[in-house]
């Protein structure tokens, strides 16, 4: 099973560096699967370990793929990283095998530490379509634009009838985002 979450890995002069992706879990450990190339990938294969950060704000998702990295952090307990104080909960990992890809290379991790800090009420469907319009947007040079713009038409239907603030606020950065890529590529 995928989960979405936010990933924070240590760039090399020691700075947070979050990310939105989704991880597989499996048993007691997970995998973490960038494509390249990426900052989390090299952050990876450099330092070896990570947060897994469950969250509900939407906009650290939509943030991160909107050039929005400066979000409130703090020290994981047991690896070399950083805690997103958003997080519901987050899982400190060790990479324990690399199945090299040119592609996109597979890190197993083992869960070192985890941690709950507040209940988990679930997503609204605003929340859920801001989700899944990050997941389209961070794969603008991957996917036909007739087909962004068509799942893109439906999830705004959920935005507009239940949308609070904050899902508005990560619609938007979302949104520009793909207008500025719409005028890049026609030029």
């Amino acid at each position: 099973m995928i989960y979405e979450t936010i990933i924070t890995t240590c760039n090399a002069d020691g700075s947070a560096h979050p990310a939105p992706l989704g991880i597989h879990w499996q048993a007691d450990s997970l995998i973490i699967a960038p494509f390249r190339p990426c900052r989390t990938l090299e952050n990876l294969e450099r330092n070896a370990q990570a947060v897994i950060n469950f969250c509900d704000d939407v906009r650290i998702f939509a943030g991160c793929l909107t050039g929005r990295r400066e979000w409130s952090s703090y020290p994981a307990q047991s690896i070399q990283g950083h805690v997103l104080t958003a997080a519901l909960s987050h899982a400190e990992v060790q990479v324990t095998v690399v199945e090299a890809d040119a592609i996109r290379p597979r890190f197993h991790c083992k869960i070192l530490h985890n941690a709950t800090h507040a209940p988990f009420r679930g997503f609204n469907r605003a929340q859920s379509a801001v989700i899944e319009a990050a997941i389209l947007i961070s794969r603008l040079q991957f996917l036909p634009l007739a087909t962004i713009q068509k799942e893109l038409d439906h999830l705004q239907i959920a935005v507009e009838k239940t949308a609070g603030e904050r899902e508005r606020e990560a619609w938007q950065w979302l949104m520009d985002k793909y207008k500025a890529y719409q005028q890049e590529i026609s030029k």
